[in-house]
């Protein structure tokens, strides 16, 4: 299916930036492979800004290969918005829910969706952290609020381990998320137009899913299907995508979840714009699906729309366009009369 010039934008300004480099090749290799005249669009710290470069472009829809802030959080929404270029992945609310870790568990509370319990600590939390931490209990998972691919995350085993972690966390955000470690296996679930494409694993061997265990080549063990019988594994998809519709995601997604030995799942976030690299879990989920990588980014462009409804001023009449009306007027007029 042709849809006119595609933009793939790529690179961005977040800490993720490397990561969207990669995935944004990755699909425009795809993209180009299957006929589409793809611009490759990328921004960065050191180019002119993305709204001179979408415009110059002169494209008419744009695949988001972008992770992070101004990439994934609604800012790049809100401005295709603006320019009416239709777009992949979520709404500009949608978006912005989903990255803010604080705002997504407080709509998953909302929704009735398990999540691990949490407390949000910022620069002036380190100053009386006994008190803050209280009861919460030893180990947390700590993390930036507001970024993703586990950019700043650590595990804290004792106060000492928690003051360092908020502090290297608060290096990449103003506030950080202090979550109750959670025993359980690591279940991610791929969505695409609200459809459930299936649910992998993942074994860091490391034992924490961090920053280097998700782009480390060998760092992780991927298990497609999960280690879950067939009732467990229906009950956890179905939990993946009532996290993804209480934040209104649209086109393609993927949540992360724990699951426990026990009867207990929890949501951890829900990734809008998931990544495409070699080594992301949503190109392995598809494929486990018999959706391979082209087909999965053809599957991604077909969803772009516009979500906002924002009214669109009539197009401005040149004066070419002007004269040759009028001229055609004056000719039907001659031979009416």
């Amino acid at each position: 299916m042709k849809m006119g010039r595609v933009g793939v934008l790529i690179g961005g300004m977040s800490a993720e930036r490397e990561v969207s480099l990669r995935t944004g090749e990755g699909v425009v290799k795809a993209l180009q492979g299957l006929g589409h005249d793809v611009a490759r669009i990328v921004f960065g710290p050191d180019t002119r800004g993305v709204d001179e470069l979408v415009r110059e472009a002169r494209i008419d829809v744009a695949f988001l290969a972008l992770h992070g802030r101004g990439g994934e959080d609604g800012c790049i929404q809100g401005l295709l918005e603006l320019l009416g270029i239709p777009y992949t992945g979520s709404s500009v609310m949608a978006s912005a829910l989903a990255m803010d870790k604080l705002k997504s568990k407080e709509l998953f509370r909302l929704h009735n969706v398990p999540t691990p319990p949490y407390y949000v600590a910022t620069r002036e939390s380190l100053s009386e952290l006994d008190e803050v931490h209280g009861s919460f209990g030893f180990p947390v998972i700590v993390k930036p609020r507001s970024e993703g691919s586990s950019v700043g995350l650590t595990k804290a085993k004792d106060m000492t381990e928690l003051a360092e972690a908020i502090e290297l966390a608060l290096q990449h955000d103003t506030s950080a998320l202090v979550e109750r470690f959670v025993t359980a296996r690591e279940v991610t679930v791929g969505v695409l137009d609200g459809r459930v494409l299936g649910a992998l694993e993942v074994v860091p061997k490391s034992g924490i899913y961090d920053y280097a265990a998700k782009y480390t080549a060998g760092a992780t063990e991927y298990i497609c299907p999960p280690r879950l019988t067939t009732t467990r594994a229906r009950g956890v998809m179905n939990l993946a995508d009532r996290a993804a519709r209480a934040l209104g995601c649209t086109g393609a997604c993927r949540v992360d979840l724990l699951v426990t030995e026990g009867e207990n799942e929890y949501v951890l976030e829900v990734n809008t714009l998931p990544g495409m690299t070699p080594t992301s879990l949503l190109p392995k989920i598809a494929a486990h699906a018999g959706i391979d990588y082209p087909s999965l980014c053809e599957a991604i462009l077909a969803s772009a729309t516009l979500h906002a409804g924002i009214p669109r001023a009539a197009p401005r009449v040149s004066q070419v366009d002007a004269t040759e009306s009028a001229t055609k007027v004056r000719v039907l007029k001659r031979a009416a009369g």
